[in-house]
């Protein structure tokens, strides 16, 4: 019993002293999980050369510019290094096994509509909680979000009052009108064949359409851009022409080079949880603690948290594998690139021995690659967290072994989990 009581004393006095460097969060402003300049689109009627309004705030010396420009990724940890890896095959041939997504638990006349519906959908994704993608329909994955900034801030989990007063504030301007960049020309093949024999021959899977590579680029669907603008707009899409699109911080697909990166010191430490029965995935850092982690007793009871869980630093809409292929249990990050190049091997598929490499195919690597643009790779071979070419499947299909993210969600992994990353698949 004293061991006992000495440890429990060391405990408190370590938690004691690092409750100072926990930023508190006092309602309704949002978490700053990093501190980065958000471009956005420029807000519908501005015309002038003031920054829009930002989600998360960005540092007094360097403000946020108006224009839709190339922006750097976030940096972290040591320099990345370059480097031509495989992500390991996944069975294209056999198609997704349809489910039945989770259906909504939160009353409709609880969630906000119009303006406000999108203005807390980009507010989230801002904060690193995805919502899914950006439509102005808050579903289950924007509850999902809801619940995981609520539990970040000492909020109930399903109180929708303080986060849509944020998201207000916050993004005042939901809309913006973006311009198509001259690059799209280097991303887009509307001739992309879809037999993997002639997609090995060529350089990219691109998108298939400038109203693809715009609707991943701003976070939605094509559907939603032609809510927004209609359908002969976004069917003749051109470079140079501007649309309307959700004021969120845009995915740049040509900043992407095909880096691998290496362990961090800080973010090798922390802990992802993949959730296989509400779709998501979990980010906890190393320190502070995480209240949560561990699985409730009770699956069918809610999560209670005593105080603000400032361990939780994001988390994702995800797919998880069929059933028969998901692999419980705890891993660890093997590896992180982007553009992965993917590895068709038909014998790998069909009996679990790998061909010899004359007998495989190497499909490139692009946004609409059966991996998307980032694959992270588990100590559990064949299995990784990767990007898909359909994020409107997220949570809506199953995939045949690995933990699928929307390319835009996929892109922020290596800003948040490095190789020696704990990886919990429950």
């Amino acid at each position: 019993m004293p061991k006992f009581l000495l440890l429990l004393s060391l405990i408190l006095t370590t938690l004691a002293g690092a409750q100072p460097t926990q930023v508190p969060t006092p309602p309704p402003t949002a978490p700053q999980p990093s501190k980065r300049a958000v471009l956005r689109a420029l807000p519908l009627g501005n015309e002038t050369e003031e920054p829009p309004p930002a989600a998360v705030p960005d540092p007094p010396a360097a403000p946020p510019s108006p224009k839709l420009t190339r922006s750097s990724r976030p940096a972290a940890g040591p320099e990345p290094v370059r480097s031509r890896r495989r992500a390991l095959p996944v069975d294209p041939d056999a198609p997704d096994t349809p489910i039945t997504p989770e259906k909504p638990k939160v009353a409709d006349n609880v969630k906000p509509t119009g303006d406000d519906a999108l203005s807390l959908q980009i507010f989230l994704d801002d904060a690193m909680f995805g919502p899914g993608i950006i439509d102005g329909k808050p579903g289950r994955f924007t509850e999902l979000a809801v619940r995981s900034w609520n539990e970040v801030n000492g909020y109930p989990l399903d109180d929708w009052i303080a986060v849509v007063t944020a998201a207000r504030k916050a993004v005042p301007t939901p809309l913006g009108v973006a311009v198509v960049p001259e690059v799209v020309k280097d991303w887009v093949n509307p001739d992309l064949p879809t037999k993997y024999s002639r997609q090995a021959k060529r350089k990219r899977m691109s998108y298939r359409s400038n109203a693809e590579f715009m609707a991943e680029r701003y976070h939605c669907d094509v559907p939603f851009l032609v809510v927004l603008n209609g359908s002969k707009k976004i069917d003749n899409l051109q470079a140079r022409h501007a649309i309307i699109v959700p004021n969120v911080q845009p995915f740049h697909i040509e900043n992407i080079t095909g880096i691998a990166y290496q362990a961090d010191a800080a973010m090798s430490q922390r802990h992802a949880v993949v959730d296989t029965r509400i779709n998501q995935v979990r980010i906890f850092e190393a320190a502070p603690v995480a209240l949560v982690v561990a699985e409730p007793a009770n699956p069918t009871e809610p999560l209670v948290t005593t105080g603000p869980n400032r361990g939780l630093i994001a988390s994702f809409p995800i797919t998880p594998g069929e059933s028969r292929f998901i692999k419980f249990g705890t891993w660890e990050v093997r590896n992180a690139v982007e553009l992965p190049i993917w590895r068709y091997d038909q014998q790998l598929l069909d009996t679990g021995k790998r061909s010899h490499d004359s007998d495989a195919l190497e499909i490139p690597p692009g946004p609409n690659s059966p991996v998307g643009i980032f694959w992270a790779g588990l100590t559990k071979p064949g299995i990784g967290l990767h990007g898909t070419a359909n994020p409107e499947t997220i949570g809506r299909a199953r995939s045949h072994g690995c933990i699928r993210l929307a390319n835009w969600d996929a892109i922020r992994l290596p800003t948040l989990i490095r190789p020696g990353t704990t990886v919990e698949i429950r």
